[in-house]
C-alpha cells in the first residue's frame, strides 16, 4: 500500500551562510509552505499515483510516499534536470533530501520516478494548477484585472521527416521486430532474408540526390520506386508471419512465456500497420504521381504520429513539428490556465473561450485584456468585446482607417501592447528553465502531462516570489 505521507520531519542545525545559498533555499522552503497550506494537490497526486504504483499482491508497503515522489519531480523541474541527474542531486544534498523528505534514507530510483511522472494524467495537472490559483486567489497573491495571452509550439522528439527518411523507419522498424519473432519461432518467418542494408543504402542515394539542387529531380523517381517496393514487400510480410502466429497461438503450439512475448510483438507490428501504410501512400503521392498532399493528410512520424506540422511565420524556425499550446498569464506572471491543442485551431477563435475560463476562475472579466494581431477577428467582434471589458488591446490586421489609427496609438493601448509583450519572457522561461522546448515523452496523453507539469512548476516559483 501507497501512504500518501511521512507528517514527522527531524530537527535541522545547519545554516546556510551565502545570500545566494539563502535565496536557493527559501525558494524551496516557500514551495514547501505552499504544498503545505494548499494540501488537495497532494491528494489529487496520490489519486494516480496510487493507482498506477499500487503494491497490491504484495505483503509490504511501498518504500516512498506520494508526497516524497511529488517533491522529487518537483526538484527535477524547477533544477531542469533528466531522471538520472535529479536522484543524484537529491542523494548528495542534505537540503533536497530535507525538501524532498527522505533524510539520512534511501532515495528512489530513477526509473521510479519515470514512472510516477508518467502516471499523472494530463486531466490531474490541470487540477493541480487550478488548486494551484486558487491558492493564489484565496492568498490575495494575484488579481485578475489584466489578462494577457498567446500561443507558443513545443516540439515533438521526432527527426525531420522526408518520405524517404519514414519509409525506412517503416522498414527499418518493421523488419525488427520480424527478426525478433524469428528467434522464438522461426518457421512462422520462413527462410527469406531481409535486406536492411540496401533498403539503408536506397534512402541514403535518395537523401543526396535531393540534397543536390542542380540535379534532375526526375533521377529520383526510380529509386523512390525500388524503396517503395521494398516496404510494401515487408509490410506484406508482416501481414504473413501475423496470420501464423496468430494461428499457432489459437492452437496452444506455444508455451505460456513464448506466447506472451509472441503476442506482444504481433501486437506492435499491427500498431505500426496502418501507419507504414499511410506512408506508402503519401510517398507514391507525391513522388510517383505529382500530387500535392495536404498536410492534414501527411504521417510525419510513425512514433509520434499525432505530430502536427505549424508554420507560425517564425524567421529562426519557420516549420516545426509540435503542437500549439495557448497560455494565459495575468499581471503577476501566473499562468491561469493552460491548453494543449491536438489540431492547431485559428487564434480568433479562442478569444471567448479565453475569456470564459478567465471568468470561471476570478468570477469576473478582466478590467484589461490583450493579445497580438493573430487574435484579430474583426473590429465588430472588437466593439463588441469593450462593452464588457474596458480596456481591450488587440491590434488591428491589414490597412486602418484614420479612428483605428488613433485607437492603436492611445497611450492606454500601446502600455497593454508593452505589458502583453511581457508574455514572450515567460515562453522563454518555459522553454529555457523547465525543458518545454521539445517533448522527448510519446504519445499525445503524455505530451500534454509534461506541458502540465511544466506550468505548474513555473507557477510555483512565481509564488515563491510574490
Amino acid at each position: 500500500m501507497r501512504i500518501k505521507l511521512n507528517p514527522q520531519e527531524p530537527l535541522d542545525f545547519s545554516p546556510s551562510r551565502l545570500k545566494v545559498t539563502r535565496d536557493y533555499h527559501q525558494k524551496y522552503e516557500a514551495v514547501d509552505r505552499i504544498l503545505a497550506e494548499a494540501p488537495r494537490i497532494l491528494t489529487l497526486f496520490h489519486r494516480d499515483v496510487s493507482r498506477v504504483l499500487s503494491q497490491a499482491g504484495r505483503n509490504r508497503r511501498a518504500h516512498f510516499t506520494s508526497d516524497q515522489l511529488l517533491r522529487a519531480i518537483l526538484v527535477m523541474e524547477i533544477e531542469g534536470l533528466p531522471y538520472r541527474e535529479t536522484v543524484v542531486r537529491i542523494d548528495d544534498s542534505q537540503f533536497l533530501r530535507r525538501f524532498v523528505r527522505v533524510y539520512d534514507g534511501e532515495v528512489m530510483d530513477h526509473t521510479l520516478l519515470c514512472k510516477a511522472y508518467k502516471a499523472i494524467s494530463p486531466e490531474t495537472w490541470h487540477e493541480m494548477n487550478q488548486l494551484l490559483g486558487r491558492y493564489a486567489i484565496d492568498h490575495q497573491l494575484i488579481s485578475g484585472t489584466q489578462l494577457r495571452v498567446d500561443t507558443t509550439a513545443c516540439e515533438t522528439n521526432i527527426h525531420y521527416p522526408t518520405d524517404s527518411s519514414l519509409l525506412w523507419d517503416g522498414y527499418r522498424v518493421t523488419s525488427r521486430l520480424i527478426s525478433r519473432v524469428r528467434d522464438y519461432d522461426a518457421e512462422t518467418v520462413g527462410p527469406g532474408r531481409l535486406q536492411d542494408r540496401r533498403v539503408k543504402r536506397l534512402m541514403l542515394r535518395i537523401t543526396r540526390r535531393a540534397a543536390n539542387k542542380e540535379e534532375d529531380r526526375s533521377r529520383l523517381e526510380r529509386p523512390y520506386r525500388a524503396l517503395l517496393a521494398h516496404v510494401a514487400c515487408v509490410l506484406a510480410r508482416s501481414r504473413q508471419v501475423r496470420t501464423r502466429v496468430h494461428a499457432r497461438l489459437q492452437s496452444g503450439a506455444y508455451d505460456l512465456q513464448v506466447g506472451l512475448i509472441l503476442t506482444g510483438l504481433v501486437t506492435e507490428l499491427e500498431g505500426y500497420d496502418g501507419l507504414v501504410e499511410q506512408v506508402i501512400d503519401q510517398a507514391s503521392r507525391r513522388v510517383l504521381k505529382g500530387e500535392k498532399v495536404p498536410n492534414s493528410e501527411k504521417l510525419f512520424s510513425i512514433f509520434e504520429p499525432h505530430t502536427e506540422l505549424l508554420i507560425r511565420g517564425k524567421v529562426a524556425k519557420p516549420i516545426e513539428f509540435g503542437h500549439m499550446i495557448l497560455l494565459q498569464q495575468v499581471e503577476q506572471k501566473f499562468i491561469t490556465d493552460y491548453q494543449v491543442f491536438e489540431r492547431r485551431p485559428h487564434d480568433a477563435a479562442l478569444v471567448d473561450p479565453i475569456l470564459k475560463s478567465h471568468q470561471r476562475t476570478f468570477g469576473q472579466l478582466p478590467d484589461s485584456f490583450t493579445a497580438d494581431k493573430g487574435f484579430y477577428q474583426s473590429m465588430e467582434k472588437l466593439r463588441v468585446l469593450e462593452r464588457t471589458i474596458p480596456n481591450v488591446s488587440i491590434a488591428k490586421k491589414g490597412s486602418r482607417t484614420e479612428p483605428e489609427i488613433a485607437r492603436e496609438h492611445h497611450p492606454t493601448f500601446r502600455a497593454l501592447q508593452r505589458f502583453r509583450a511581457g508574455i514572450e519572457g515567460t515562453i522563454s522561461a518555459l522553454k529555457r528553465v523547465f525543458k518545454m522546448c521539445r517533448c522527448l515523452y510519446r504519445s499525445f496523453r503524455t505530451f500534454c502531462s509534461s506541458v502540465g507539469a511544466h506550468v505548474f512548476a513555473h507557477n510555483l516559483i512565481v509564488l515563491t516570489r510574490n
